[in-house]
């Protein structure tokens, strides 16, 4: 799910100015926030490949890039599918920390980052497992495969294994589901109890009103990012992060098209991938949650875990939906493990793992946190 979509919620609660300043800066082509300054640290976005165009099965045009590895890596592709709202830029620090010791794919969802977006009625979680479907067979037609998935990412892996259960059986030897659901995100209260599940049915309508008539929010212009600010670290994150994190977060999220986001809401909401977990049994799984997640809860991951009951379970303390950049060492390291267990079973050298319950703690320092 996505702050937009959430800042939807916050409008109907009388804090409409909030998602007023959110759709009149992408329409002016503005950040959302401030950009990073001198200060801030990590450029986080300054990671990137020469770009591949992939065309999908309806013509769209997919932007894709491929990290080669470096001499003696293992013969093994990672394939990284970001969330709603985000792009490969999201998967930052994995890259970072990956690169070189793996052949890497990241790609942006139809839509997102480079990307182009589809036809009218493409934005489907079936149709984002056919673009993932495209970019496998174009840059990496062979040899084993490790399929990463945050949030709408993971159901766009689950769309894949429904789709093409040969492909897991032959192929793919690891997935992980990051802060991810199989089904039934739309009785999410997103944090705010009942009003968060009535704010879902509304959000589509009025970000397509709010996309369609910038002129609608002319009137908030003068409110600040501080609120901004706010709302993101509060669906964002589930512990305290640099001003720098939450800018660059932000800048991700105001790149979509708030049509972009207005069509891809409804089909979360019927999303239902259960079924097609079955492709998954035999396979190295890494089911990864933050215990903060107000977007996709623990308990999705939980269910996730209940139909595959091999795969290993990782609840993050401190962490909220965007684990991948709050506590990227937390997430680097245990994808680390799935690939190096995904090759020990593909070679026959280890059983598959059972079901472990982690309760982990980032080792970065934060603000206002003794511990190491």
């Amino acid at each position: 799910m996505s702050l937009v979509s959430v800042g939807v919620g916050l409008a109907a609660a009388g804090m409409g100015a909030v998602l007023g300043v959110a759709a009149e800066r992408v329409a002016m082509g503005r950040p959302l926030l401030p950009r990073a300054g001198r200060d801030d640290g990590e450029e986080f976005v300054s990671l990137h490949s020469p770009g591949v165009t992939v065309t999908a099965d309806d013509g769209t045009a997919l932007h894709v890039e491929v990290d080669e590895p470096g001499r003696g890596a293992p013969a093994v592709t990672v394939v990284l599918s970001h969330g709603y709202a985000l792009t490969m830029d999201s998967w930052y620090f994995q890259r970072k920390a990956l690169r070189g010791r793996y052949r890497l794919v990241l790609w942006d969802q139809r839509g997102h980052g480079q990307s182009d977006v589809g036809p009218p009625g493409s934005a489907t979680i079936e149709q984002v497992g056919r673009d993932l479907s495209a970019v496998v067979d174009a840059v990496a037609p062979d040899g084993p495969l490790v399929l990463v998935g945050h949030s709408m990412g993971g159901m766009t892996v689950m769309a894949l294994a429904g789709q093409r259960p040969d492909l897991f059986a032959e192929r793919v030897v690891g997935v992980a589901f990051v802060s991810t659901s199989a089904g039934g995100l739309a009785d999410v209260d997103l944090g705010i109890a009942r009003f968060g599940r009535m704010l879902q049915r509304a959000a589509p309508g009025v970000l397509r009103v709010l996309g369609r008539t910038p002129h609608l929010v002319d009137r908030v212009r003068r409110i600040g990012s501080d609120l901004e600010e706010v709302l993101v670290r509060r669906w964002s994150f589930g512990s305290d992060v640099s001003p720098a994190l939450v800018r660059f977060t932000a800048r991700m999220i105001a790149s979509t098209r708030l049509d972009v986001v207005a069509e891809y809401l409804p089909t979360f909401s019927g999303h239902d991938k259960r079924a097609a977990l079955a492709a998954l049994d035999g396979i190295e799984v890494l089911v990864i949650v933050g215990d903060h997640d107000l977007l996709t809860p623990a308990e999705h991951s939980q269910a996730i875990v209940d139909v595959l009951p091999h795969a290993e379970h990782v609840v993050v303390r401190s962490a909220g939906h965007l684990m991948l950049l709050e506590h990227p060492d937390v997430l680097t390291e245990q994808l680390e493990q799935l690939v190096e267990r995904a090759l020990r079973s593909e070679a026959g050298h280890a059983p598959r793992v059972r079901r472990t319950i982690t309760s982990l703690r980032s080792r970065r320092r934060r603000r206002g946190d003794g511990a190491a």
